[in-house]
Parts: structure tokens; C-alpha cells; sequence
């Protein structure tokens, strides 16, 4: 199906829900789908939640409402507590299934107390291939997909992003901090801390994308290729900063960034 077939499939999809609540990152795919159901329902029939938790690095809760805000939705901060669920503590490989529970059943109860039964997610045709353990969740709770529904893959998100001049076009893609983690490891919120605060240092050095991987007492840290030689320049402050936040050893990964590479052997 041609990209133009697809974005019509979208608007369909999104028109037949009349009224929709938008669970919002401000990442890439959830911002196409907050400006077409925007664009397609009026602004009085689409609220952006955005989830706050320190799961998510705090610029990026603040990001997301400043994109959600230029594109003229009502939105809402809420807080949700992952870190009190010990099934998401415990951090297992279903730990992505139970935080999107409790965030699905935050928007449910804001869904039951404004009125709006559709509550809507920005996963898309690409995500189907990946373990997702999130989206068994949503399944469960009837969250809707549209930008699934419609085949859009991340590329199309992208150049549709671009058409329409989203400012999240070129966004690297991004997963909440419990991913720097590996399972089997409990997650606290100074864990997450030290993580965050490592990565935003990182990036202060003019990479885009960076993680900053957890194991024990050392830090793995993965960027670009193309970046890797950045932070060789900066070794010595990196090195010095990432131990006043906590790490004792500080790793450089030579494959560079990949997704999903902290559990690699827990897949193989």
C-alpha cells in the first residue's frame, strides 16, 4: 500500500473514534498520531495524556507537552506508580506488559470520568516483529493501534512526520530508562536517577543518541558509530562524571547503539 493510501487509511481509522484519548511520549509515532487526530477530530474531541514516573527522563516529560501544546491539544501530566508495582520492580520480561497496565488504567479512569471510551497508542506496523509485551497489554485492555491498523511503519512516520513539518521527524527513537536495566535486576528510582543523569550529561556533549546501560557497578555506554570517537575525546570528563553519579567502571560498547541489546542473551 502506498504511503498516501496509508495516511488516508489513518484518518479514516481515527475519524470512526470520534472522540480519543492519546496516551503521548512526544516521541515520533504518538506525535503524527496526536497531530492527525488533532487535525481529523477538532481539538475538543482529543486529549494528550502524557505519563510522568521516573521511568522517564524529566526533559522528556517536558518536551512532550511543549509539542503536544504547538499542536494546539488539551493535554494532561499525569503520575503513575510503576515503582509501587513489585510485579514491574522485579523487573522481569514481562516488566514492559505490567507498566503499560497501570498506565492503560490510568487513561481508563480519565476515559470513564470525561466521557471518552477510545483510548489510543502510537505503535506501529513495524512493532508487530519485536517482543513487546506492552502491546499484549493493550490487546487486553481493547487500547487501539491506529497507526498499526493502518500499516504505517516507522519510515512512513517519518516522511509523513516530515510532510506535515512535525519537529519529531528525525527524533531518534526512545524507551523509558527501566530498559537500561537488565531483567532480573530490581529498579529504583536511584537507579533511574543515576542513569538519567548520566545520559543527559553524555548528550550535553553533542550526541544525540545515547544509553547508558546498567550492570552492577559499571557503566555501558553505547552511541552511534559515528559518534563513538565523541566520546573517546571526552573520556576523562565522561569517565569522571559517570563515578560522581555512582557507576565505579565506565565501558565503552565498540558495536555501538543497538535496541534491545541489554537483554540480548535473555532472547538467545
Amino acid at each position: 500500500m502506498e504511503i498516501d493510501a496509508k495516511y488516508s487509511a489513518l484518518k479514516a481509522i481515527i475519524g470512526g473514534l470520534k472522540k480519543v484519548i492519546v496516551a503521548y511520549s512526544g516521541g515520533v509515532d504518538s506525535t503524527l498520531l496526536l497531530k492527525v487526530s488533532v487535525d481529523v477530530l477538532g481539538r475538543e474531541n482529543v486529549l494528550a495524556v502524557i505519563a510522568s514516573s521516573p521511568i522517564y527522563p524529566g526533559e522528556d516529560i517536558k518536551g512532550a507537552e511543549g509539542i503536544a501544546i504547538s499542536l494546539g491539544a488539551q493535554h494532561m501530566i499525569i503520575h503513575t506508580p510503576q515503582l509501587q508495582n513489585i510485579n514491574f520492580v522485579n523487573n522481569s520480561i514481562d516488566r514492559c506488559y505490567y507498566c503499560k497496565q497501570i498506565i492503560i488504567d490510568e487513561l481508563l479512569i480519565i476515559g470513564n470520568k470525561k466521557e471518552i471510551k477510545n483510548i489510543t497508542e502510537g505503535s506501529n506496523y513495524d512493532d508487530m516483529s519485536d517482543l513487546r509485551p506492552g502491546s499484549r497489554a493493550c490487546k487486553e485492555k481493547g487500547v487501539i493501534s491506529p497507526l498499526q491498523i493502518a500499516g504505517l511503519s516507522k519510515k512512513d512516520i517519518r516522511e509523513l512526520s516530515k510532510a506535515l513539518g512535525l519537529p519529531t521527524a528525525d527524533s531518534p527513537s526512545d524507551a523509558c530508562l527501566a530498559t537500561r536495566i537488565p531483567y532480573g535486576t530490581p529498579i529504583d528510582k536511584a537507579l533511574l536517577q543515576k542513569i538519567e543523569r548520566s545520559e543527559r550529561f553524555v548528550k550535553g556533549l553533542g550526541i544525540r543518541k545515547v544509553r547508558i546501560r546498567s550492570h552492577g557497578n559499571i557503566a555501558r555506554i553505547e552511541v552511534a558509530q559515528d559518534e563513538l570517537m565523541k566520546i573517546m575525546e571526552n573520556r576523562d570528563a565522561v569517565a569522571e562524571r559517570l563515578r560522581e553519579y555512582g557507576f565505579m567502571y565506565i565501558a565503552l560498547d565498540l558495536e555501538g547503539y543497538r535496541s534491545g541489546s541489554m537483554n540480548e542473551q535473555t532472547r538467545k
